[in-house]
């Protein structure tokens, strides 16, 4: 655990970034300008609000499009738009921007935010991470407007704006309507785009800029795409694709009949709105239909894809899918009785093994521990609980209509949720571990014991 001034870890200091923000904005949006009857908001109310949206989750208490005024829309997006970069991330673009000079503790502040490998590079990183995204978002929020602006008026702009940072940084908070984007369930553009941010979004900065890298090499010299990209890159992009369409093509299955979700569309419609539900559960939550409709196997089939999430170095949450495809290759490899972990002819690090195993069994605990502690404050059905808590942890942000029920101690333990959820597993561990290294790299002796 790095050490920094005052004895303070970056690890610590990236849970408090995010403890402060939220802070920030809970005392913000607990302003009567804030709120849409201009009556100052209740303060559990405004930190939920304000933890999910740091923490880029979307689940909420009360409506967002008629609860705050455009104030607090504004807050809000300001507060979606740092979870989702991530506050030290702002904090060294401004930086940037007033070309202070990045010491040393910076630059490792940075490697651990980003949860990089390597302080190569570092300033680059973030100047491309914040150009990009600014980028993105501005190019998604143009092509809303081609739908808002006509509907809206005016309003559409903003609208448009508010929906496309949402969106890029895997969010689901929306301001169009209380029931999120259902009334735009078979809209081509607006599946198109929505899809489109989450999933760039969520693919993780560093697959950016290696599908950039090796489409500008393709313009000097002969290249085979996927073969020169990274390995950890065809793993997030193989494994997102896999999960995705695998996901789409269940929910088509299980919801094929069912009148409530995609039962009453036609063929084309009802491929189109399973896409946009096995996208949306990669911790977007965006819901274009009412998740409390879904059977009991799409939402158990929702449930996977939200625990697993989009991947590494994004906006999106959940264990993420090289995790989830490191934890697949190592059991595939142990059935086979193989010491080493091995995919597209390459083997893995055996720290990438365990650290993917803790990020899971962590992620795991958490949503364990929350159900439980749900589950004894309320008489809710257990798979809308289970659903709630899997959505909290992984930062998700959909629902089965059990978010605005929750009483002062529910709300409590979805903020906890989020929070932890957010700060990602790992980082909680590793936060409040105790340096336990070991200067005389003594070893203790091995001893064969019994699993499974």
């Amino acid at each position: 655990m790095r050490k920094q001034r005052f004895g303070i870890s970056t690890t610590h200091i990236i849970l408090l970034s995010f403890l402060i923000a939220i802070l920030i904005g809970t005392l913000l949006l607990s302003l009567p300008v804030s709120s849409a009857d201009g009556k100052a908001t209740p303060f559990l109310d405004s930190l939920f609000t304000a933890t999910t949206s740091v923490c880029v989750t979307g689940l909420v208490v009360t409506p967002t499009v008629s609860s705050w005024s455009l104030f607090g829309q504004i807050v809000i997006l300001i507060l979606i738009q740092i979870g989702g970069l991530g506050v030290i991330t702002i904090m060294s673009g401004l930086m940037i921007l007033l070309n202070k000079k990045m010491g040393i503790s910076d630059r490792l502040l940075l490697q651990d935010a980003f949860n990089l490998n390597s302080l190569s590079g570092l300033v680059r990183f973030v100047k491309k991470v914040v150009t990009g995204t600014l980028i993105i978002e501005c190019i998604g929020a143009l092509f809303y407007m081609t739908v808002f602006i006509p509907e809206f008026g005016a309003k559409g702009i903003w609208i448009s704006v508010f929906t496309a940072v949402s969106a890029f940084c895997n969010a689901g908070i929306d301001i169009i309507a209380e029931n999120s984007l259902c009334d735009y369930a078979i809209n081509p553009v607006i599946n198109i785009v929505t899809c489109t941010l989450i999933i760039i979004g969520g693919i993780g900065y560093v697959v950016w800029w290696d599908v950039l890298r090796v489409l500008k090499r393709s313009k000097t010299r002969k290249v085979r795409f996927f073969r020169d990209l990274t390995l950890h890159s065809k793993i997030a992009v193989t494994t997102s694709l896999i999960l995705i369409l695998t996901g789409a093509a269940l929910i088509f299955i299980f919801e094929y009949n069912n009148p409530q979700t995609i039962g009453n569309y036609t063929l084309f419609q009802k491929l189109e709105v399973s896409l946009f539900q096995s996208v949306t559960t990669r911790t977007a939550g965006f819901a274009t239909f009412a998740q409390k409709n879904l059977s009991n196997a799409g939402a158990v089939v929702c449930l996977l894809l939200m625990f697993i999430g989009g991947s590494p170095v994004g906006t999106a949450g959940g264990i993420k899918t090289v995790t989830f495809a490191v934890i697949i290759l190592a059991s595939v490899a142990s059935i086979r009785n193989k010491s080493d972990v091995e995919v597209f002819n390459r083997q893995l690090t055996k720290q990438a093994v365990n650290k993917a195993v803790s990020v899971t069994c962590m992620s795991f605990i958490i949503m364990f521990a929350s159900t439980v502690l749900l589950s004894a404050v309320t008489d809710a059905n257990i798979l809308d609980i289970v659903f709630e808590t899997v959505s909290a942890t992984a930062t998700v942000g959909l629902t089965r209509n059990l978010t605005p029920s929750l009483g002062s101690i529910g709300k409590l333990i979805i903020i906890i949720t989020m929070y932890f959820g957010r700060v990602g597993p790992i980082t909680i561990a590793v936060a409040f571990k105790r340096n336990k290294d070991n200067p005389n790299n003594i070893r203790n002796p091995i001893e064969e014991i019994s699993v499974g």
